[in-house]
C-alpha cells in the first residue's frame, strides 16, 4: 500500500517538511492547510517541489465546520469550499479531508447534513476533487464513524466517501465490526495514529499526545487489516499531533514514523484474509529469538580507574582482544567489554549485544525498519556479530547465540602489565569473582540470616550471575522513537510508562522485556531542564542468586551507594519483615520491593562517569524493577556525588 504522512506530524518549513518526508522514503504526504498558509511557496511551487522529491499529495486538509447550518451560512461555505478546490487544482491535490462540525453547526438532523453534503460533493465533483468526510471524535452532532458512514450511505455521490481515522474510533471505544459493512471503494482516507493511554479530555488528548504506530497502546494492526479486509487500497497515512514531534528534528521524526508505518503494516499483513490478494502491504523478516544479553561495551574512560572499578564488582580480566584496541571482563555469564580506542572523557555505555538465534535475519529486519549495519573490522575466523545504530546513540550488537566458537574466545590475548599493576591491589583481598567454591559457606548463612530474603545460601551463589536489564537515559523528544525502536526491532514487550518522582521532577519510565526476560531495558526520560544531572544515568543491572552475601563482600571493594535510614523505617511501618529483617538491609543498603508473584533484592554502587551500577536478586517471580524505590535512589545520588 502507497505510505503517506500529514506535515502537521513534523517540524520546520513546508520546504523541509516534504525533503524530510521524501528522505524517509515516503510515497506521498497530507498537506496540513497552515503549512501552505505560513509557507513562501507558491501552490504551483509545491507542486513542482512534490513532483521533484517523487512525492504525491494524497489529501489537502482539513475542510472544517461545514455541515448543520443555515441556508445563509451555507452559501458561504460553498463559497469558501470553491475557492480551496481551484487552490487544490493548483496543488495537483484531488482529495480533500472533511471534518464533521464542530463550531457552527446549529442543526443535528441528518436529512439536512444530507442534503449539504451532497451539495459539496456536487461542487467537488465539477473540480475532480473527491472528499473524504471524517467524524471528529468531539463533533457536534457527528461524532462517530458509524454515524458518518450513514451520512455518507444516505448521500449516495460518486465524489463523497469516509475517512477513517484510528484516532477518532479507538479514542472513544468504538467497535471496529461496522467497517466490514462499508464497501471498500466508499472507504476514501485512512488516517493513522496511536496514543497513550490517559483519562483526558479527547480534543486534549488528540491535540497533543497522539503517537506513531507502536508507542502507544492500540492495536493498530487490527485495525489496519479490519480496513484492508473491508476492500480499502488507498494510501496508509499518519496524522500526528504531538507536541514534542513538532519541536524535534524533522529528519529523524520522518524516519521515526516511516519505521511506525512498516511495523503496522508487518502486524496487519498476519491477520488479513487470503481474499485480499491484491492489496501489497510491508512485511518484515520474522523477529530473531533472543537469548539475553551478550555483553556491554562501555568507552572507559580513565582505563586504569574502570579497571579497578570493575574488579571491585568481582569481574575478572579475561584478556585482551587478538588483534583490536579491547579487553573483556566478564563474571558468570556477565560480560563488558572496554573499547580501549573509545576516547570519552568519562566512562559511557558505548554498545550492547543481544544474543540471537540468527544474526543475519534480525540484522535485515532492522534494516527494513530504517536503520543501517554499521561498518565492523572483522577478519576470517571471527564470529559475526552486526551492529545497528540506535535513537539514543548507543549500538545494538546482534551475536549469534550458539557457545561453541563463541565470539568470547577472541579475547583470548595477554592482559598487559599495566592492567596487572592495575589489579594487584585486590590480590590481597577474597575475589569476588570465584563462583566455584569460593564463597564462605558460613558468611552466606550468616548474610542470609541476615535479612532472612537471601534465598541463596550455597556456595558460589553470592557472585554476579548475569545480566538481569539494562537502564538507558533518553533526551525527552526521542523516548517515544527509541521505545519504538527497541519494540519493533527485538520484538520486546512493552510496559505502561511509569512516572517517578525526584528532587528536580517527574522521571518518566517504560520498560521493554523479551517473552523469556532474558532481555530486559528500561528507558528512562529525565526532566529536560536537569537530564545531565548527575542522579540521570545509565546503567547495568546485574543478577545475584543471593544479595546479601555478595553485599557483605562488596563491602571490602566497591562503594555501595548509601541509602538513608529513614527509608527502612518507612519499610518497617509498610511492610511485615520484622525488625531482624530490616535490620540486615539496612547494614548492606539493600532496598525492597514486593508484589503477588515474588520479592526483589537490590542495590546500587556509587557511579563511574555516567554508568551506575545496580545488582539485583529476583526472588519466585517477581517481575518489577523496583521502581518504587526509584525516588530513594534518585535522592541518594543527588547527595553523593560520584
Amino acid at each position: 500500500m502507497r505510505s503517506s504522512i500529514a506535515t502537521v506530524c513534523i517540524s520546520g518549513s513546508l520546504e523541509e517538511k516534504l525533503d524530510a518526508i521524501a528522505q524517509a522514503g515516503f510515497d506521498g504526504y497530507e498537506l496540513f492547510e497552515n503549512d501552505l498558509i505560513t509557507s513562501s511557496m507558491s501552490p504551483a511551487a509545491v507542486a513542482g517541489r512534490t513532483r521533484e522529491l517523487g512525492l504525491t499529495l494524497e489529501l489537502y486538509q482539513p475542510f472544517r465546520d461545514f455541515e448543520g447550518v443555515d441556508a445563509g451560512t451555507l452559501a458561504r461555505n460553498l463559497r469558501r469550499a470553491e475557492r480551496k478546490f481551484e487552490l487544490m487544482g493548483e496543488l495537483g491535490a484531488r482529495m480533500m479531508l472533511v471534518c464533521s462540525n464542530v463550531a457552527t453547526a446549529q442543526f443535528g438532523d441528518d436529512a439536512r447534513a444530507v442534503d449539504q453534503l451532497g451539495a459539496l460533493a456536487d461542487l467537488a465533483q465539477r473540480h475532480g476533487i473527491s472528499l473524504a468526510y471524517e467524524a471528529l471524535a468531539w463533533g457536534r452532532f457527528v461524532s462517530t464513524y458509524e454515524h458518518a458512514w450513514r451520512i455518507v450511505e444516505q448521500v449516495g455521490h460518486d465524489s463523497l466517501g469516509i475517512c477513517l481515522d484510528s484516532f477518532h474510533i479507538l479514542s472513544r471505544g468504538s467497535s471496529l465490526d461496522t467497517i466490514d459493512n462499508i464497501p471498500g471503494e466508499k472507504i476514501f482516507f485512512c488516517q493513522l495514529a496511536d496514543a497513550p493511554a490517559m483519562s483526558l479530555d479527547v480534543l486534549s488528548w488528540s491535540r497533543h499526545y497522539r503517537l506513531f504506530p507502536g508507542e502507544g497502546v492500540w492495536d493498530l494492526g487490527a485495525f489496519v487489516a479490519t480496513a484492508v479486509d473491508a476492500g480499502y487500497t488507498g494510501p496508509l497515512s499518519l496524522e500526528v499531533f504531538n507536541d514534542v514531534f513538532r519541536q524535534s528534528d524533522p529528519f529523524t521524526t520522518a524516519r521515526d514514523a516511516r519505521r511506525s508505518l512498516v511495523a503496522v503494516e508487518d502486524a496487519a499483513s498476519e491477520r488479513v484474509s487470503a481474499s485480499r490478494p491484491a492489496v501489497s502491504l510491508s512485511t518484515l523478516p520474522p523477529v530473531s529469538e533472543t537469548a539475553g544479553f551478550s555483553f556491554v561495551e562501555l568507552a572507559p574512560g580513565d582505563l586504569a580507574a574502570t579497571r579497578r572499578f570493575l574488579a571491585g564488582l568481582g569481574l575478572q580480566r579475561v584478556g585482551d582482544h587478538r588483534r583490536k584496541n579491547s579487553e573483556l571482563w566478564s563474571a558468570g555469564d556477565a560480560n563488558i567489554v572496554l573499547n580501549r580506542d573509545r576516547d570519552d572523557a568519562e566512562p559511557t555505555i558505548a554498545a550492547i549485544g543481544v544474543e540471537v538465534f540468527n544474526v543475519d535475519e534480525a540484522s535485515r529486519r532492522a534494516v527494513a525498519l530504517g536503520s543501517r549495519v554499521l561498518p565492523r573490522d572483522r577478519q576470517q575466523g571471527e564470529r559475526v556479530l552486526h551492529a545497528v545504530n540506535t535513537p539514543d546513540g548507543i549500538e545494538l550488537y546482534f551475536s549469534p547465540s550458539e557457545t561453541a566458537g563463541s565470539w568470547v574466545d577472541e579475547f583470548g590475548g595477554r592482559a598487559d602489565t599495566e592492567s596487572r599493576a592495575d589489579t594487584e591491589s585486590l590480590a590481597d583481598t577474597e575475589s569476588l569473582a570465584d563462583t566455584e567454591g569460593g564463597a564462605d559457606t558460613e558468611s552466606l548463612a550468616a548474610a542470609d540470616a541476615g535479612t532472612g530474603l537471601g534465598g541463596g545460601g550455597e556456595a558460589g551463589a553470592a557472585g554476579i550471575r548475569s545480566i538481569d536489564h539494562i537502564g538507558l537515559l533518553q533526551p525527552w523528544q526521542r523516548a517515544d522513537e527509541a521505545s519504538l525502536f527497541y519494540r519493533s526491532v527485538l520484538g520486546l514487550a512493552v510496559s505502561d510508562s511509569v512516572d517517578v518522582s525526584s528532587q528536580s521532577g517527574l522521571v518518566r519510565s517504560r520498560s521493554l522485556a523479551s517473552a523469556d526476560r532474558g532481555v530486559r531495558i528500561a528507558l528512562n526520560i529525565a526532566p529536560a531542564a536537569d537530564e545531565r544531572q548527575q542522579q540521570y544515568l545509565n546503567h547495568i543491572a546485574f543478577a545475584t542468586d543471593d544479595l546479601a552475601a555478595l553485599a557483605d563482600r562488596l563491602a571490602a571493594h566497591a562503594d555501595v551507594l548509601a541509602i538513608p535510614r529513614n527509608y527502612y523505617d518507612d519499610l518497617d511501618a509498610r511492610t511485615d519483615l520484622g525488625a531482624e529483617r530490616i535490620a540486615g538491609l539496612a547494614a548492606r543498603n539493600i532496598l525492597f520491593d514486593d508484589d503477588e508473584h515474588g520479592r526483589f533484592l537490590h542495590l546500587y554502587v556509587r557511579p563511574i562517569g555516567d554508568v551506575l551500577i545496580e545488582i539485583v536478586q529476583r526472588v519466585d517471580r517477581y517481575d518489577g524493577y523496583g521502581a518504587a524505590n526509584s525516588p530513594v535512589r534518585l535522592a541518594a545520588l543527588r547527595v553523593s556525588p560520584r
